[in-house]
Parts: structure tokens; sequence; C-alpha cells
């Protein structure tokens, strides 16, 4: 009876289809438990989420939290970067000090922003800040300031890392020589890359320089202050302890942005409050165009009594000398307006030549207005001094000679002329299908540094001789990642 109520099951099975024909007939009464009921397969739930995928994503939201995935900037951030991204694309920045104060803002914006993880954080802030900086500089190549500022952020960071790591070898060595007194937990420490303890093991060797024994001592080098040997208690200050490490590199990076941000704000003072030492009683300063610091440099040195005579270019096409020589002139000091092509015919009557820079080059030439080398190759046939002020976010590391380095863009030609009046030049029924009239506008020139005399920047004044970043403290190799 039981194995003919069994079959009787199977084939029912069969004929609903949840059992297949052909394992029906594999099945005979003799293997089959009579007691083991009849399984029906379950439907799957087309609401259901696919677990599979949900994992997927979870461990791609593991790796990039931990650093190994790329860094994701925050929407708000992305719109800052985009917003700064039109106006230099679209060239709304003048000026070179303006362009390296809102870069460094942006950054650090996105340095603030950055989810770091507890392991590889200078890796995470490295790759945010390199990931916006390309898109920066290709949005203007031109603006040299902009990849000034990316490489000094990168600096600070690799600098914030190596501090906390030598602290961090510090306290290691401290538990070690206290080994006796207790074991301690390897978790305590964060983890340290090969790079950052090679990086730290040199600056042991090397003697200390005189900027790093003019400045303070860092609160975080104090002695690390061990933890109760409570059981809660000390976990909870084993968190707060990883939490905070966590927070510390983000917040010295920031602070130290801070710091550059407020030298680019003062560059000009610090370059003003030098101007006594250069200028002196009934000489005569040659300038060409409109600088900020060459007015602020001059102004510095009327208001110490100093009583001298200014020549101004009128830097065609923009004619900007128009508005410097307005501006000396309502600050008080005697100035005279000369065209561009008069230059050599006045050079003889100047004891100095004071201009600014658009970018100082690591071998000494200057990307000025263009017109400079003009005027420097008077300054050299006259044996007249030639100075430039430039602040220190002018200063690029990189060559002229670097492919990715590029010395010149055009402008408009209607800075030049009235379409107007010249339209019977642009003839294009010549049969060649192209104007006869060419206009070039360029905005820069380029000065070699040879025909360059001094370099007063907010550091002081440095010979052009030799590498000028060297002699300034700011090296290159600190600087080893190219935006471009």
């Amino acid at each position: 009876m039981i194995i003919e109520e069994a079959n009787r099951g199977i084939a029912a099975a069969v004929g609903s289809g949840n059992i297949a024909k052909d394992e029906s007939a594999q099945l005979s009464p003799c293997k089959r438990n009579p007691r083991s009921p009849v399984i029906k397969p379950v439907r799957e739930n087309p609401r259901a989420p696919d677990w599979r995928a949900v994992s997927s994503i979870r461990r791609r939201r593991r790796i990039r939290e931990s650093g190994g995935g790329r860094s994701v900037i925050m929407p708000d951030v992305q719109a800052l970067v985009n917003e700064f991204l039109f106006k230099l694309k679209k060239r709304k920045i003048e000026g070179s000090q303006a362009t390296a104060r809102q870069t460094a803002i942006l950054l650090r914006s996105v340095i603030s922003q950055q989810r770091i993880p507890y392991t590889h954080q200078a890796a995470a802030l490295i790759d945010a800040v390199k990931a916006v900086g390309e898109q920066l500089v290709a949005a203007n190549p031109v603006e040299l300031a902009v990849g000034n500022m990316v490489r000094r952020v990168l600096h600070i960071i690799r600098e914030e890392d190596l501090s906390l790591t030598a602290v961090a070898m510090a306290g290691l060595n401290l538990s070690a020589v206290s080994d006796d007194e207790g074991e301690t937990d390897q978790d305590d420490h964060p983890v340290l890359s090969a790079a950052a303890v090679a990086a730290a093991s040199r600056n042991t060797l090397r003697p200390p320089s005189l900027q790093t024994l003019l400045e303070d001592l860092p609160d975080s080098a104090a002695v690390p202050h061990t933890s109760s040997s409570g059981g809660d208690s000390e976990g909870k200050s084993k968190s707060a302890d990883k939490s905070s490490r966590s927070r510390k590199l983000k917040h010295d990076v920031i602070e130290a942005v801070n710091e550059l941000i407020g030298d680019i704000d003062t560059c000009h003072e610090q370059i003003a409050e030098q101007a006594v030492e250069h200028i002196h009683q009934n000489e005569v300063i040659l300038t060409l165009g409109s600088s900020r610091t060459v007015l602020e440099f001059l102004c510095a040195a009327k208001e110490k009594k100093r009583s001298f005579r200014v020549f101004v270019t009128e830097g065609a096409p923009r004619y900007q000398g128009h508005l410097l020589a307005k501006e000396l002139v309502a600050r008080g000091l005697q100035t005279t307006l000369i065209t561009d092509s008069a230059v050599f015919a006045m050079i003889s009557r100047v004891n100095m030549v004071i201009v600014g820079a658009h970018a100082v080059m690591a071998n000494g030439g200057v990307i000025a207005p263009v017109g400079l080398n003009m005027v420097a190759l008077a300054a050299q046939r006259h044996a007249v001094p030639f100075v430039v002020l430039a602040g220190s976010h002018k200063l690029c590391p990189l060559y002229p000679h670097n492919p990715e380095v590029l010395l010149n863009e055009l402008r408009s030609p209607s800075e030049l002329l009235d379409f107007g009046e010249f339209s019977d030049c642009m003839d294009f029924g010549s049969g060649t299908g192209s104007p006869l009239l060419h206009v070039v506008n360029p905005t820069f020139d380029y000065v070699p540094p040879k025909l360059v005399s001094l370099f007063i920047t907010d550091t002081g004044g440095h010979n052009p001789s030799g590498n000028l970043l060297r002699s300034i403290e700011f090296r290159p190799e600190h600087c080893q990642d190219d935006t471009a």
C-alpha cells in the first residue's frame, strides 16, 4: 500500500511538472524512502536583491575607503572645481596672485572634504589633489601659478606625513625602550609606509637647517601619554587615538595651506619692505606696464622719504602703463609716461629698471608682459641694473624647454586694430581663401636669465646665477609630481 501511494505521488508530481520525466524514470520504489515528502522547487522572488551584486558593491566600497581605489570628489566640491575651471578657460581671473590664491583655496576645500582611511592617508590626499590639479593645469596651461600651487600643496602633504611618521617612529622607539614595563599592542601605532620610514630615517641623519632651528617644535612632537590600564577605558582610548590620528594629517595639511594663502596675501608687503634698500635718492626708475607689486614697491620707497622719478612705458596694445601712471601720480610720485618705442632713447637717463613678472622658471628665465625683452636688452646695452619683483607663488620648478610648458598665447587682434577701418585689407576674393592681412598679438615675452641682475622675492633678494629655486630654499625634488 505504501509503495503504491508513493508511486502515485511521483506520477502526480511528474504530471504537474515539478519533476522531469527522465528523473522520475530513474527513481525506483526500492531506492526511494517512502516516508520522505516530495520537495517542490522554490521559485525566486524577482524583487529579492542580488546579494552577489551587493557584496561586490560593498567590496569596492571597502577598497575605495581603504585607499586602494580611485579617490572620489564630493558633489559640492566638484561644483566648485567646475566653476573654477570655467573661469580659467575663459580667462576670467586677472593676475598670477589672484589665480594662485583661488587655486590654494580650492585645493583646501578638496582636502577638507576628502574622506581618508586610517591607512594610506597621505596617498589618498595626494591622489585627490593630483586629480583636481590635472584638470586645472589643462584648463589654462599658460597660467603657471596654478601648477605651482598644486605642487606646493603636494609638497605640504608629504612634509606633514613625514613629520607624523617621524613622531610615530619616536613613539615606537620609546615603547621599545620601555618594553620591560609591559607588552604594547601593535594596533596602537599607525601603519607606516616604507617610503615614509626611509625618508624619516634620512632626515634624522641630516643636519638641521636654519629654518628648522628657528621654528618652534610642534605640540605633536611631545612624548605621547600612556593610556590607562582599565578594560573599557583602554578600549575607548584606543578608538579615540585611532580617530584622532585619522584627522591629524588632514588638520595639519589644512593649517599649512592656510599659511600658504596668508603668504600669498602678504607677498606684496614683504617685497615692498625691501624697497628702501634698493631705491636711493634722486634716482630714475623705469618700468613697463602695470604691476601691483611694482606699485607697492615704489610707494614704499616714497613713504621712506626717498625722492625719485619714474618712467612708465605705456605697454601697448593694452596700455596698462596708463593705469600705473595714474596710480603713481595719485600717490605723489613724479611720473613720466613714454611710448614703448622710446625705451632705447630714454634708457641712458635711467639708473635702474624695476619690473614685475608673470612667472620665473627654474633656470632664472622670466616670463613677463610682451615688450619686456626689448627693455632688458636696452638695459644690458647701457649697463643699467634690471631688477625683477616676483612672489614665491610665481617660482616654477620647470624649465622653458620642457614640452609641457606653454610660454605664450595670442590675444584678440581687436586690441591692435579696428576691423571696420581695415576691412578693405581683409580681402577674401584673392582666390586663396585667406585674408591678405594677418594680426599677431602675443601676450608674453621670455627674458633669459643673463639679462636679469637681481630677483627680489618675499624671501629676500637673490642672484639669478645658478639655480634660483635652490638659492631660496625651494627644492625642486619636493615638486617631483608634475601636474602638467
